[in-house]
């Protein structure tokens, strides 16, 4: 799942069971925005978390609260 921030910011959550955001909703910080998943040879549900800025991959730290 994608999630476009505005100002070329996209941060990325995989694999992802359930979406719960519909397209277009804007969240508050902390909110809802799905299930872990669990795809592959995993042994079970996780996330994968990305920080996208324009599109190449960042260090995610300085955006987490």
């Amino acid at each position: 799942m994608l999630l476009d921030h505005g100002g070329g910011l996209i941060t990325l959550y995989y694999p992802v069971n359930a979406i719960a955001p519909a397209y277009g909703e804007v969240l508050d910080q902390g909110g809802y925005v799905g299930e872990m998943g669990s795809t592959g040879n995993s042994t079970g549900p996780h996330l994968h978390f990305e920080v996208r800025i324009d599109g190449q991959p960042v260090d995610p730290l300085p955006y987490l609260p």
